[in-house]
């Protein structure tokens, strides 16, 4: 390990990328560890911090089943539009 204090950003981005696996681009923020890692590293909960980040949109998320996916900007997948206008304008086009 470094002598080097990472920022939330730089630590959540090296977790992102070093954890992710070939299945996904994200990784799950209970099942990879992350949490538990953050609590470790800065002794703080990772949960506010987190949420910061995704509202000023530094990283993105997905929920899922036990937590939520965490992302690098542009690497979430997008998500369908839920207007039944736009649906059908899908599967007609």
């Amino acid at each position: 390990m470094t002598d080097k204090k990472y920022s939330y950003l730089e630590y959540a981005i090296m977790a992102i990328t070093k954890l992710r696996t070939d299945k996904s681009k994200g990784i799950h923020v209970v099942y990879s560890g992350f949490n538990d890692s953050f609590r470790l590293y800065f002794n703080e909960e990772p949960r506010e911090i987190m949420d910061k980040l995704i509202k000023e949109g530094s990283i993105e998320s997905k929920p899922v089943k036990g937590g939520i996916m965490i992302y690098l900007p542009g690497e979430s997948p997008k998500s369908y539009s839920k207007d039944p206008s736009e649906t059908l304008k899908k599967i007609l086009d």
